[in-house]
């Protein structure tokens, strides 16, 4: 059974079918993607298959994402999840984007602090790594925030538009705390 989560303000949940346009929306935005190494989706078909993929990942358990909606209000607002989870080394990276109408509210944090405390303490993960954008600043301070320490720049990571951009690689151990 998928878990959901729930923070203060905030349900972590399953994605559905009926999630499909919300994602849409949310990863054509260029604001968006400015800073996470995606090509825009373009269609509901693509985006329903995307969804398809996350549960066949989440069953196989090789990454688990959720949809984020704000308590009481149907509809997400963002996404956020574990991929490239490895059982066999006791790791995963995470990942997360929010509209942008949601900025600066604090759920970035909120929600980023619960999925690191489920995956350290239910999913049996002992490292979380984030590769993000250098010019990134909200996410790289977000995570130094919480704990991520940085370990070092891959150059011409990854590429948006086209064009290579450097990233920053961070992790947090579940030895420290958040």
């Amino acid at each position: 059974m998928f878990p959901t989560l729930k923070t203060e303000r905030l349900i972590l949940r399953e994605l559905v079918e009926d999630d499909a346009q919300a994602i849409l929306d949310c990863f054509s935005n260029v604001d968006v993607l400015r800073f996470y190494g995606q090509n825009s989706l373009t269609s509901l078909d693509q985006v329903k298959q995307i969804i398809s993929n996350f549960s066949n990942n989440y069953e196989k358990k090789a990454g688990i994402k959720w949809g984020i909606e704000r308590e009481g209000v149907d509809g997400i607002i963002g996404t956020i999840g574990f991929q490239e989870w490895s059982h066999e080394h006791k790791r995963a990276d995470i990942s997360y984007a929010l509209s942008p109408e949601h900025w600066g509210s604090g759920y970035a944090t909120e929600v980023v602090k619960k999925v690191i405390t489920y995956g350290f303490e239910n999913l049996g993960i002992k490292r979380i790594g984030a590769v993000v954008f250098v010019e990134n600043t909200s996410s790289n301070k977000l995570l130094e925030k919480l704990g991520f320490e940085k370990e070092g720049v891959l150059r011409n990571y990854m590429y948006q538009d086209g064009v290579p951009h450097n990233t920053n690689i961070y992790s947090l151990l579940n030895d420290k705390s958040i």
